[in-house]
């Protein structure tokens, strides 16, 4: 039996639906929900005969847009690299920091000696902070544990967010994040012995989602993570990719070469990888707070993405070093500012664009037989919400069609 429907009316909907004009925009509209799902969605005149007797939810002339969407993060960690703020602002660089021990490495030592109790409740609180701001769905990436156990743990910890809060969840494996110091000058091995295993193991345990890396100079190779893919793809897994944040190794290109579904940073993204992306309908993942924090100059090829039609999605990067940002809203004015998107564009690229960056297609548009996950903000036009800093004008949040 279907659920009684549902309708809001007196708002305006951005459908962020690509073949309307500017944001999908629907003055005056109704849309009608189903349960989880959205039945209708258009001019509240145009409202179906059988839905015009239900008693209606009168939304006081706001705008409704699709739930956020946080396409990567690092919510689930132990500890802080605050100390390494401070050294960064004294001149040292972020690969200077790895070398000497610090950055991602730090941060494996403190989430190995975390509980999952303990990684649940550091992470809930910053999963809270999205929730706020009108994000219905968030990616979390293992990648501070960097043995099995604990790559383990943390996935589990992402999974129980879900269970937790009103949020779905994506997660991605990201063993091939560093090496840590046990195998250090050994990352072949580490690879072997433990990357791969961890990989097979969460996916035992259906803790997987994507499989992702991080191609850098202070991390992996090219080779050594298409040897990671080669087995996401024996366990039908899609993969994504860090590239080309600090340099350029072609990781975007060898991204697209296994049909990725998105190469995030991308920084130091040349045309052959703008291209490769555009062939295989890679998105790209910009990510403005790590480049914001470690006060970056290389800005990513924006136009070059344009004039190609690469979606590019946007997303806070929410990690304990390069990006301590919890609020996606100011990573839509960050993209704005630092990367030069429009406004359209930057809300685009945290609901449709980040959808496809996690391969999901029933969110990220306000459209029948979309899930009724739904933004309702006290706002006149859709570009306030990349406008304002430190402000969140959200009203109200509807998850899987519950309030």
């Amino acid at each position: 039996m279907n659920a009684t429907p549902h309708v809001l009316t007196n708002l305006t909907a951005a459908t962020l639906r690509q073949d309307a004009g500017p944001y999908g925009l629907i003055e005056d509209a109704a849309i009608a929900l189903e349960g989880d799902t959205i039945r209708w969605v258009g001019p509240r005149n145009a409202l179906p005969d059988d839905l015009r007797a239900v008693p209606p939810q009168d939304l006081g002339g706001r705008m409704v847009t699709p739930g956020l969407i946080d396409c990567h993060t690092h919510l689930v960690h132990g500890g802080n690299r605050a100390a390494e703020f401070e050294m960064r602002l004294q001149g040292a660089t972020y690969e200077q920091v790895a070398r000497a021990g610090g950055g991602i490495v730090s941060t494996v030592s403190a989430t190995r000696g975390a509980s999952a109790a303990e990684l649940l409740d550091s992470a809930l609180r910053r999963a809270d902070a999205l929730i706020a701001e009108g994000v219905t769905t968030i990616e979390v990436k293992s990648g501070y544990g960097l043995d099995v156990e604990t790559e383990l743990r943390m996935l589990r910890v992402a999974r129980d967010l879900a269970v937790q809060r009103p949020v779905r969840v994506r997660t991605s494996f990201l063993g091939a994040h560093a090496i840590p110091p046990e195998y250090k000058d050994r990352a072949d091995a580490y690879i072997d012995e433990v990357c791969i295993p961890a990989l097979r193991a969460s996916h035992s345990e259906g803790l997987v989602d994507a499989v992702d890396g991080f191609c850098e100079g202070i991390a992996f190779s090219p080779e050594q993570i298409s040897r990671v893919f080669d087995v996401a793809g024996d366990l039908g897994l899609p993969v994504k990719l860090h590239a080309e944040q600090l340099s350029n190794l072609g990781g975007a290109a060898l991204a697209a070469r296994y049909g990725a579904l998105s190469a995030d940073h991308i920084e130091y993204l040349d045309d052959a990888g703008v291209s490769a992306m555009a062939r295989a309908g890679t998105v790209a993942v910009l990510l403005p707070g790590a480049f914001y924090t470690l006060r970056e100059t290389q800005v990513p090829p924006v136009q070059a993405l344009r004039d190609q039609g690469v979606p590019i999605a946007l997303a806070t990067d929410a990690n304990p070093g390069s990006s301590p940002l919890t609020s996606l809203l100011l990573a839509m004015n960050m993209g704005c500012t630092l990367f030069r998107l429009t406004p359209e564009e930057a809300l685009r690229g945290v609901t449709l664009n980040a959808a496809r960056a996690l391969g999901l297609k029933d969110t990220g548009t306000i459209a029948a037989g979309q899930r009724a996950d739904l933004a309702v903000w006290d706002i006149a036009h859709p570009a306030e919400l990349a406008y304002r800093m430190g402000f969140n004008p959200l009203h109200s949040r509807i998850f899987g069609g519950i309030a």
